[in-house]
């Protein structure tokens, strides 16, 4: 049984934080890993928090930033398809823009082996791709952010400007049909919003978890966009929308095409 103490201490911090790894518990309050997986699967099952491997986190709040390595692991299936998805979209020769989020560490892993240039503010990208010969790798330098372990601020925004790239691949924390696309993070939205104006085709990857949703900043409006890539099928609404903006979605039916 979890203490009540330490109960409610947990869900206060997460509350707080929007996630929390199970290192950083288990020091917190001087108990070994085993017990915190124990009080987090206890706290899953009372509907406080949602467990991911290596922690836990919770989805409420428009300035829900999850910790990335916590993020990596979150709804890894879906960032698999639309990975495939982007892969397919990615032809040798091609110039692209990554940004630092986690789908575009997922799309880095399966373009590792076609020739093409990437441009990147996200280290962990840049880590990927170090040794693929076969790819000419630009990291965007700027004021590092230890928590999304990549660059940003004026320095970083201004070298983004220099490039322009054929295909842009950019992520957010949410999409509403009346709002448009948002962060939870100003400087992740800052950097994504440079980034759309740096290529000639932009496309926004979004798992189903963001759709429908509000968050903190709003940095585009559909219309910046040439399509979204998702892994599933969305409210029908969105296909009618997008339709008369001239936007294209790939969805779970394209990852499924031969």
């Amino acid at each position: 049984m979890l203490p009540i103490t330490r109960k409610k201490k947990i869900t206060s911090i997460i509350k707080e934080k929007k996630s929390v790894t199970v290192i950083e518990l288990s020091k917190a309050f001087n108990v070994s890993e085993e017990t915190i997986r124990r009080d987090l699967a206890q706290l899953e099952k009372d509907g406080v928090l949602n467990r991911v491997y290596g922690g836990a986190y919770i989805v409420d709040g428009v300035q829900n930033d999850v910790d990335i390595n916590l993020r990596k692991n979150i709804y890894s299936e879906s960032k698999e398809k639309i990975a495939n998805i982007c892969s397919r979209l990615i032809e040798n020769g091609d110039s692209i823009i990554l940004d630092s989020s986690t789908t575009s560490l997922y799309i880095a892993k399966k373009i590792i082996n076609k020739n093409i240039t990437v441009i990147t503010n996200s280290l962990q990208i840049a880590n990927v791709l170090e040794k693929a010969s076969n790819i000419k790798l630009i990291m965007i330098g700027g004021s590092f952010d230890a928590k999304t372990l990549a660059f940003y601020g004026r320095n970083a925004e201004l070298f983004a400007e220099k490039y322009f790239a054929d295909k842009v691949f950019i992520s957010c924390r949410a999409l509403n049909l009346e709002k448009g696309i948002m962060d939870s993070n100003e400087h992740v939205a800052e950097m994504r919003r440079v980034f759309l104006n740096q290529g000639c085709e932009v496309h926004l990857v979004s798992d189903f978890s963001k759709f429908d949703r509000i968050a903190f900043i709003h940095f585009a409006d559909f219309e910046k966009i040439n399509s979204i890539i998702t892994d599933k099928k969305l409210r029908s609404e969105w296909y009618s929308h997008m339709e008369e903006k001239g936007i294209k979605i790939f969805d779970e039916e394209f990852s499924d095409d031969e």
